[in-house]
């Protein structure tokens, strides 16, 4: 029936319905996630408090010494403080994500040092050295260098 009133060009009602389908489907799919993710944010601005690690937006890694109702005061390093507007905290940093992530990184330096085959590490050596001789021995020649100028 809608097909067939489009076909004798009355258009019915499948344009405004499609159009209606297609903000319902912009505004679950991009709008309502922003707004709970800025609320989320907002909720994490209000909880930091004294103590906390925090990223401001400016990438500034700091340590919240004080804090009211809109401002904080932060330890950028040992005897540094800013004061900031609460709205410029980023992200607060988890204690216990960096902690894992540093246990993680240590892990994984610890295997690559173990992989490494000393025969290679002594052709590497082999080769500075003979790198080291070859430049030693450009140097001390009086040709000039390709771009004109003489050692």
């Amino acid at each position: 029936m809608l097909f067939a009133a489009s076909a004798e060009g009355g258009g019915g009602l499948l344009l405004p319905g499609i159009i209606i389908a297609l903000m319902l489907a912009m505004y679950f799919f991009m709008i309502r996630p922003q707004n709970k993710r800025r609320k989320e944010m907002m909720e994490k601005q209000r909880q930091a408090g004294p103590g906390q690690t925090i990223v401001t937006i400016g990438g500034l890694h700091a340590t919240i010494i004080d804090s009211d109702d809109s401002t904080v005061t932060l330890e950028v390093s040992p005897g540094v403080m800013c004061v900031y507007e609460r709205g410029s905290i980023a992200r607060v940093v988890d204690e216990e994500t960096t902690e894992s992530a540093e246990s993680t990184d240590a892990s994984e330096d610890d295997s690559d040092t173990d992989s490494v085959d000393d025969s290679a590490s002594t052709a590497d050596d082999e080769k500075k050295d003979e790198a080291e001789k070859e430049s030693s021995d450009a140097k001390s020649s009086d040709k000039p260098l390709a771009d004109g100028t003489q050692n």
